[in-house]
């Protein structure tokens, strides 16, 4: 019998825990790339990679949740934006296993910090906001960043690029709904309908190809992707309810250092100089973007003071983008 509605648990302000759960979740997100990547290079079909990750993921939730909390889980206060949400995390990591599976892992990682860049672009038709000179400025130098490091016109690009950066604007899409539906669903039914809407979307063209892994390696990829993908997810979706997305994203690029040793130890495709020149490039305009928007806001924050002790006018605030 499924027992009474649990009140989900607010936003809270616990930033170091929240810096903690981020930096754990993206090095879990690291061991779900190498996985994929593992599987992929062994013969396994992208799509059934996908498949396994997800399915593996609605597995695990309802197996771990569901005999404790019954039907709870399944409440949605949102239902259309948890179905969105699944969609978007299901297109950018469709987007990022297809680029993994012709590219290394630092390619992928330095393509994926171009992310602020993106939520900084969709803050204008999305949120309305005006995005200053300086921060387009920094957009553009940021991807001048990730020209350097995929080297269009030369032996070396790989059209395999284009699936990363469909994967971006996804996963920027999923973090804005993931910061909107904190404080409004619990993780646990966050984390069953976004492996409920991937698995029912992508299953079904992968169970025609089916290959099953043909040694130990295999099978414990298969058991770990769904596995550290899930809990990965756990712990940055727990995040945002400490802290806002605005303090957490600078901590987002400790994923780099973790695919950086993945790459070179695992697959033997350590880094070249592309890398060490552009990424600094991608991920100090990133920084930049963060710095930015943190100064805006608390501008504004500052400048409406007076209007919270009187009844003045409007004052002028600078712009500045929020993320929800």
């Amino acid at each position: 019998m499924a027992r009474p509605d649990r009140p989900v648990a607010g936003i809270e302000e616990r930033r170091l825990l929240a810096i903690g759960l981020v930096l754990v979740g993206y090095f879990l997100f690291a061991i779900t790339d190498s996985f994929a990547k593992w599987l992929s290079q062994s013969g396994i079909p992208t799509i059934e990679v996908v498949a396994v990750r997800y399915a593996g993921q609605l597995l695990l939730i309802s197996v771990l949740l569901i005999p404790k909390q019954g039907a709870t889980v399944l409440r949605t206060k949102s239902l259309g934006l948890e179905i969105l949400r699944g969609l978007c995390l299901l297109g950018s990591t469709l987007g990022n296993f297809f680029a993994l599976t012709y590219l290394p892992l630092t390619i992928t990682a330095s393509i994926n910090f171009t992310m602020p860049f993106v939520l900084c672009a969709l803050s204008v038709p999305l949120l309305g906001e005006v995005v200053g000179w300086r921060r387009w400025l920094a957009i553009c130098v940021g991807f001048i960043g990730v020209l350097i490091i995929v080297r269009p016109g030369t032996e070396a690009f790989s059209p395999a690029v284009f699936f990363s950066l469909v994967g971006v604007v996804f996963s920027a899409f999923y973090f804005l709904l993931t910061r909107r539906l904190a404080g409004v669903d619990a993780p646990g039914t966050q984390q069953f309908y976004a492996g409920l809407v991937a698995t029912l979307c992508v299953l079904p063209f992968a169970i025609g190809g089916w290959i099953w892994p043909g040694g130990w390696d295999g099978w414990f990829s298969f058991a770990m992707i769904g596995l550290a993908a899930l809990i990965g997810h756990q712990f940055v979706t727990i995040a945002h309810r400490y802290a806002p997305a605005s303090v957490l994203a600078p901590f987002n690029y400790s994923l780099i250092v973790y695919l950086t040793i993945s790459s070179w130890l695992v697959f033997n495709q350590p880094p070249d100089a592309s890398i060490f020149i552009g990424a600094p490039i991608v991920i100090g305009s990133g920084l930049y973007i963060w710095l930015r928007e943190r100064q805006l806001a608390a501008n504004k924050e500052h400048l409406a003071e007076p209007r919270l002790r009187s009844d003045v006018g409007p004052m002028p605030v600078e712009d500045a983008t929020q993320k929800p």
